[in-house]
């Protein structure tokens, strides 16, 4: 039911003159998305204040929720035509009406921490791309029809809503940002282990990925969890920030269909942030992250810094070691390359990591990991405050060529979160000593001490395809400078 109506919607949006790709298609249906959750939201909490003799106060007032501008209905429960809005009429309330009052909600709200405040910043970042009133009266209709109130029927929503994140990567570069595998997001939370207590952070939450994750890893059994625990759970536990405005409404949708009503989600660049300004109060215990590759920074950003870098991922780092608490636990995808550059930034910011954290394990990724996405990665593993002695190594091989076809999968991940609970070694993995690192460089290279290097023997066929490919790759870049000048 979900996934035929999300792609009835998408047919519509392709037809409309305002939504041109697939992040248009997300950001669109996002919006319409809340507001009937939302709304179901309105109807279970007058619910249990009836049961409880109380009076319930709703958050939208009467003209501004969802069954008097969005589907108004006849005694007969079907849509009344005499009172609904459609064609220009219904765009023009949309864009005046709607959207201007619910982004008030920002500067009436008691305080960030509630969803009011929530859905003043939603509609402060969105707009209504939606330019024909009777494709929006379609999509509404649609929306309406989904069922949002039973945890069954959200979680098949909260994946369909993942699938369309994912999706989201093949509309472009900037998609592909935002998803990371979730395979890949849940091995590290099983080796990092938050729990009922703990803070969680991604600063670079993009889609809010970890996040969700981690939210479902603490809550799988809910039996053991009392009524303090999940409201710890749903409010004090799940931090992030987020520089984009259409990541940071995806990311807050997300959490919010995966059951965390209002996100403790802010709309920053965390990079703006001094180092030097963080204190205890503002540390985590727990930092999951995918920082973006390859982002450039200004010179005025970099002097928040200690170690002064261009590379945006290594500024993250930066940020992700101040900002864990002693004793704190994280794990962080990073390029594979920050083990080997020879830059000064590189090889003072292994330095530094290695000097004041506990770098106890590297998991090697295998090319692919990341469709669309031409770098090799590895997840870095460290606990903060105890300097490293050991590094403990994996280096994963799924045993076949991974891509859009072959993406990888939770059993592939099964022996490095098997092996890494006691650090054994094995023909994928190996311990090496700090204490001989050569100092002036910190290589920290993944070098596997029991893997023979073959010889890649190139048939005529793969070369022709390797030029092929980067003559496509070379044009494509060529026609985005083009477009630029």
């Amino acid at each position: 039911m979900f996934e035929q109506t999300f792609k009835n919607i998408d047919d519509i949006l392709y037809k409309d003159a305002g939504a041109d790709s697939e992040l248009d298609y997300i950001g669109q249906t996002s919006w319409i998305l809340f507001l009937k959750y939302l709304d179901d939201l309105e109807k279970d909490r007058m619910d249990e204040a009836e049961l409880k003799g109380e009076t319930y106060n709703y958050i939208l007032t009467p003209e501004f929720r969802w069954e008097s501008w969005a589907m108004p209905k006849g005694s007969d429960g079907k849509l009344d035509h005499n009172i609904a809005l459609t064609g220009p009429d219904f765009v023009d309330f949309v864009d005046q009406q709607l959207f201007p009052y619910l982004k008030g909600f920002k500067l009436s709200a008691d305080n960030p921490q509630t969803i009011e405040y929530k859905i003043g910043e939603i509609f402060s970042e969105l707009k209504n791309k939606i330019q024909s009133g009777y494709n929006l009266r379609e999509i509404v209709a649609h929306i309406d029809g989904l069922p949002f109130r039973t945890s069954v029927d959200k979680h098949e929503l909260s994946h369909l809503y993942e699938t369309k994140i994912k999706n989201m990567g093949n509309a472009g570069r900037n998609g592909g940002q935002y998803y990371t595998p979730r395979p890949l997001i849940r091995a590290m939370i099983n080796v990092v282990g938050p729990k009922v207590g703990d803070k969680v952070y991604d600063g670079a939450v993009g889609s809010a990925g970890f996040l969700c994750e981690a939210h479902e890893y603490m809550t799988k059994d809910r039996s053991a969890l009392s009524t303090s625990d999940l409201k710890t759970i749903q409010t004090n536990t799940f931090y992030g920030k987020e520089k984009k405005n259409l990541a940071y409404i995806i990311g807050i949708m997300n959490m919010i269909l995966h059951g965390i009503e209002a996100p403790n989600i802010i709309h920053t660049n965390t990079l703006s942030e001094n180092l030097r300004d963080i204190q205890e109060k503002d540390r985590f215990s727990v930092v999951l992250a995918n920082p973006p590759f390859g982002g450039k920074e200004r010179p005025e950003v970099q002097q928040n810094f200690d170690i002064k870098t261009s590379e945006t991922a290594f500024l993250f780092l930066q940020h992700f070691i101040k900002i864990l608490k002693a004793g704190g636990r994280a794990a962080i995808v990073i390029k594979n390359t920050f083990l080997s550059n020879t830059d000064n930034a590189s090889v003072a910011l292994r330095k530094h990591i290695l000097e004041s954290c506990n770098l106890h394990t590297i998991l090697d990724m295998p090319s692919g990991t990341f469709q669309g996405a031409g770098v090799k990665t590895v997840v870095l593993f460290y606990d903060k405050g105890q300097p490293t002695n050991k590094i403990w190594y994996y280096q994963l091989d799924p045993g076949r060529n991974m891509g859009k076809t072959n993406p990888l999968n939770d059993k592939d991940l099964e022996d490095f979160i098997n092996l890494q609970k006691t650090k054994a070694d094995s023909d994928k993995s190996w311990t090496i000593d700090v204490a001989d690192v050569d100092e002036s460089t910190y290589d920290l290279s993944v070098k596997n001490p029991t893997k023979k290097e073959e010889k890649v023997v190139r048939t005529p066929t793969d070369i022709l395809a390797e030029m092929r490919s980067l003559d496509e790759e070379t044009n494509s870049i060529l026609n985005s400078i083009a477009g630029l000048i």
